[in-house]
């Protein structure tokens, strides 16, 4: 196998380290420490690429935190590690790995990968349950216990060393890794190097064991076959195979009939001829809604609510969406919510930004991009604040603001 080098000259870019700490910044783009690097990108770009060349970065301490995921508010503990200057070369090496790191993954590896995802999951998992019943008679369903925290970072180097030959890229990317025992939940390289991980495991299930029909979302894999006898076989074959490298399957593995007992994977259950959302998810949904219906609707759970319909569009659960989610269910105020709240944020932006020009702003006036970003014509300086953070971004280049947020034409 040829190893890649050339990774580190690659990281010393600083075009691609200001792309890094943009990057970085979505979603944090209120606090003021993320605002005053954004303000200047290019002098902590400077620095950045000091600590580089120098080999100086040294990372911080994470941030403990728990955060309660999904439907049933299941408790995490993850680990988040510091903007500056942490997040920001995590970052670069994302932007480097990317190109051709993701190009080795599994085709069927449909977690924390652009471009795929559960819904491009479901699709195979469809096409496979529909166009061959011989095959998919049978399923194993299977997880590994304690995922993240059970990597150790002694197993992860020796497989990035295997396809790596930069030695400067991998001694950072060692002195990263050592912060922690395992991989911290919260790190944006934790669900890459997770991913890449498990590889080596894809390939021998496919290649070796001979399995027709194999998807992972993550650490949950899910088998087809014809005969139970084989996916118990596949089953202490895999379990032996990722034990080499330290990791267990928890003990709550399935082999089932699937015209039995329907898939319940990524969310969805699968049968035959439909493919609805799961119990708990379709719960959760309806609690929303009903305290949406309310006087007091707050911003984040109108977003939660329309996030959970787009979910369940995609599924056929069209009785159940009229029985227990329609009589509550007001979409367009919903969607008011929402235009309200990103209305004054934009409206805080452009106050903040007119301020710091020294423009004054009456309540309720619009200001165009040219008037806090005169150092480019097109209205793009420094700062990329005059983005409406919602309906894809879209950057506004002329006209004034109107007071619903759309640019006077």
């Amino acid at each position: 196998m040829k190893r890649k080098g050339n990774l580190y000259d690659q990281m010393c870019d600083k075009r691609l380290i200001i792309e890094a700490i943009e990057n970085a910044s979505h979603g944090k783009r209120h606090h003021s420490h993320v605002r005053r690097i954004l303000c200047q990108k290019d002098k902590y770009a400077e620095k950045i690429l000091r600590m580089l060349q120098e080999e100086s970065f040294e990372p911080s301490s994470y941030i403990p935190a728990t955060i309660k995921e999904g439907s049933g508010k299941k408790q995490r503990e993850i680990s988040k590690p510091r903007f500056y200057p942490d997040q920001v070369i995590h970052w670069c090496i994302y932007l480097v790995l990317k190109p051709w790191l993701f190009r080795r993954f599994y085709a069927l590896n449909m977690g924390s990968i652009p471009g795929r995802g559960v819904h491009e999951g479901k699709r195979h998992i469809e096409k496979w349950v529909r166009n061959d019943r011989k095959n998919t008679k049978y399923y194993l369903k299977m997880d590994v216990r304690k995922f993240y925290p059970s990597i150790k970072t002694d197993y992860l180097m020796v497989k990035l060393r295997r396809i790596i030959k930069d030695e400067r890229f991998l001694r950072l990317n060692e002195k990263i890794l050592r912060m922690n025992d395992g991989l911290p939940i919260g790190m944006l390289l934790s669900q890459v190097y997770a991913n890449f991980f498990l590889t080596e495991t894809d390939f021998y299930i496919k290649q070796q064991l001979g399995a027709k029909y194999y998807l992972r979302y993550m650490d949950d894999m899910v088998i087809f076959g014809p005969n139970k006898k084989e996916l118990h076989r596949m089953r202490k074959e895999i379990e032996a195979n990722i034990g080499k490298i330290g990791l267990r399957l928890k003990g709550n593995w399935q082999v089932c009939r699937f015209d039995k007992e329907p898939l319940d994977f990524m969310g969805f259950r699968f049968y035959r001829d439909r493919t609805t959302i799961r119990r708990s998810i379709m719960l959760r949904l309806t609690e929303h809604v009903r305290r949406s219906d309310r006087d007091k609707c707050s911003y984040h759970l109108a977003a939660g609510v329309l996030s959970y319909l787009g979910w369940l569009s995609c599924t056929d659960s069209h009785t159940l969406y009229e029985k227990r989610i329609m009589p509550y269910l007001h979409v367009q105020r919903l969607k008011n919510i929402i235009r309200r709240r990103d209305y004054e944020i934009l409206q805080s932006r452009i106050h903040r930004h007119a301020g710091s020009v020294g423009q004054n702003v009456l309540p309720g006036e619009g200001v165009s991009p040219h008037q806090y970003c005169p150092g480019d014509p097109r209205g793009r300086g420094a700062e990329p604040y005059h983005r409406l953070p919602v309906r894809r971004n879209r950057v506004y280049e002329q006209g004034v603001y109107r007071p619903d947020g759309r640019p006077a034409q």
